[in-house]
């Protein structure tokens, strides 16, 4: 793991392994990494989504992704950025890699 990435410990891990325990948030995520968070994506392909794309794809109504993008922020697994009348959302990819580096030690050493 690179010595600049700040490692989690179990508590931290744990909390937010709870807050992707619920399917539509893991769901959720899953898309927004599909959509701006490649690996090795150059930033003009990223392209964030709107609350609206979320929640067509995913069956549910467009207050319930709010609810779910809510729990994510604040735990800070995505990224909120409004521009104008839409909410752009993202993943926070140095949450997603460390959660990666969590498991990945644990599992395979490292």
């Amino acid at each position: 793991m690179s010595k600049h990435r700040k490692s989690l410990d179990v508590a931290k891990a744990a909390a937010l392994f709870k807050v992707l325990g619920h399917p539509h948030r893991l769901a959720i995520v899953l898309q927004l990494c599909d959509r701006c968070g490649a690996v090795g994506a150059r930033e003009e392909e990223a392209v964030a989504a709107c609350v609206g794309d979320l929640s067509k794809g995913l069956d549910i109504s467009p207050s319930t992704v709010s609810h779910h993008l809510k729990e994510l922020r604040q735990a800070g697994i995505i990224t909120m950025e409004r521009d104008g009348q839409h909410v752009q959302c993202c993943p926070n990819l140095e949450v997603v890699a460390q959660l990666n580096a969590f498991i990945g030690e644990k599992c395979c050493g490292g």
